[in-house]
């Protein structure tokens, strides 16, 4: 989108740079990366990136500081998931932006989705930096927001995963992490921070305190940076030793209970430029005429899983009454194609990625490119100058 850098780029790009970009990024994460990686990085100007972050920023807090909707999305937390002693507000937020060309002609974020959770907030800062340093880009490409350093960043997350604890006693928890795609930047957050990948399985319970065994010794958990998915754990049926209701002598980095309240659950209730029309299913007083222009989501899935685009009539018939209310159906964006690349134009959705420590920012981009209909790199399969890539600026 910064033309002369993208020419630049495109003029000089050769297949050898690009598969020593791969290596590098497998060593330097300790473990091969498993999702496609895009041949480029992508050149936003900063104020587009300033304009995303004021919009996510703008969403998050319409939804965090309203009482109403707090009240309301009491229901979008299943009982059984339901954790106590939440926290004031969510400390990491994605509010993921496609750019789409208004009736003015002019690009501007719309928004996709949003999820109170944790993203690749290790694995990638140091994709972003191998871009840099394997391509030789101009020294000063920035992809860290918020004015901040690496040494800055580092510190922001140390004081919001780790917090006052020693990192021994603080867990990343996920489901069989060594099973995930996203374990590279589990290995990156320990390398940082000290704070290891735990399986939630492996996690046992003494009254009221939480506690893991390696090499023999009983270690206590006191903070828990919490990565494990509720719909992996429900499809997967795995049985833990505690129950997420219980009040367990524990702090979370990422209260479990947002991961629910700020999701598609919430899209229906925001009000902004850049919030497309959305319905909960069971709301809705007739089914539209012209579904191609719209998107079927089930409100829990991760990475598109479900996602159906211009559904059918009998899409929306085949889902039971008793479920409508778990998905929505929103107004369809079409993706500006804003990448130049030697395979024709590329469209890019780009997640504005926020930790809410002392503070709310936005700290990294994560953007995702394709020329499929949807942006996750598992909709992109077999296409070259597609996949995960950094917003540099």
């Amino acid at each position: 989108m910064i033309r002369h850098l993208r020419e630049q780029f495109n003029a000089r790009f050769t297949p050898e740079k690009y598969q020593r970009f791969l290596r590098t990024v497998d060593e330097r994460a300790g473990k091969p990366i498993k999702f496609r990686l895009c041949e480029t990085p992508c050149f936003f100007p900063k104020e587009l990136l300033d304009e995303m972050g004021r919009d996510g920023e703008i969403l998050i807090r319409q939804l965090v500081e309203n009482p109403e909707y707090r009240k309301l999305s009491d229901a979008s937390i299943p009982a059984e998931y339901r954790v106590p002693r939440e926290s004031a507000h969510p400390t990491f937020i994605q509010v993921d932006f496609g750019l789409v060309r208004n009736s003015h002609g002019e690009l501007k974020p719309k928004l996709v989705e949003l999820q109170a959770f944790p993203s690749l907030y290790a694995y990638q800062a140091a994709m972003a930096q191998t871009y840099i340093d394997v391509y030789g880009l101009d020294e000063n490409l920035r992809y860290l927001l918020s004015g901040l350093d690496r040494d800055s960043y580092r510190e922001l997350l140390r004081k919001a995963i780790v917090g006052e604890h020693a990192p021994e006693n603080v867990i990343l928890m996920e489901i069989h992490p060594e099973e995930q795609k996203t374990l590279p930047d589990f290995l990156l957050t320990e390398k940082m921070l000290g704070v290891r990948a735990v399986c939630i399985t492996s996690l046992k319970k003494d009254g009221s305190r939480l506690y893991y065994e390696r090499d023999g010794k009983r270690i206590p958990v006191e903070r828990i940076y919490n990565r494990a998915i509720v719909d992996e754990l429900q499809r997967k049926n795995v049985k833990l030793a505690f129950d997420f209701r219980d009040d367990l002598d524990v702090e979370w980095s990422g209260h479990p209970n947002w991961y629910f309240r700020i999701s598609k659950y919430s899209i229906p209730y925001l009000q902004h430029e850049s919030v497309p029309k959305t319905w909960f299913l069971d709301q809705l007083s007739s089914v539209p005429d012209d579904l191609e222009n719209y998107a079927l989501k089930p409100l829990y899935s991760f990475a598109g899983l479900g996602v159906i685009i211009a559904p059918k009539e009998e899409d929306i018939r085949a889902i039971p009454e008793e479920k409508k209310h778990e998905y929505i159906l929103q107004e369809r964006l079409h993706f500006e194609p804003v990448i130049a690349t030697p395979h024709g134009g590329t469209k890019a959705e780009v997640r504005m990625m926020y930790v809410w420590d002392d503070r709310l920012m936005p700290v990294l981009t994560i953007v995702r490119t394709g020329r499929g209909l949807q942006m996750g790199v598992d909709h992109n399969r077999e296409l070259e100058w597609v996949g995960a890539s950094a917003g540099l600026y």
